[in-house]
């Protein structure tokens, strides 16, 4: 999908470029970006820990774990591939481990 800044005369496309090639990187720019403003992606959300890792038995770890106006913890995993890496796998298993 295209994005395009607009002025006052014309549209000029924003050309495609990836987070490695701006040189962003996920724990030391998004990751720290996304903490501070977290309403820009979910609005009403508090962030109530940071590379959440206290599981019995596993060393994984959540980017970003939330608690949303309601109450449902929400959890942010940051990607920088183009692929996800297995995001889809990665998103049932800690539903699975925050459910407990």
């Amino acid at each position: 999908m295209a994005f395009f800044e607009m002025s006052k005369d014309c549209l000029r496309e924003i050309p495609d470029t990836t987070f490695a090639a701006a040189g962003i990187r996920e724990r030391d720019d998004l990751q720290r970006l996304l903490r501070a403003q977290i309403g820009i992606v979910a609005e009403d959300t508090l962030i109530v820990a940071e590379e959440f890792g206290e599981w019995d038995g596993s060393n994984r770890r959540i980017d970003l774990l939330g608690l949303d106006k309601d109450a449902n913890l929400v959890v942010f995993e940051l990607k920088r591939t183009e692929d996800g890496g297995h995001m889809d796998l990665q998103a049932i298993r800690y539903a699975a481990m925050v459910s407990r």
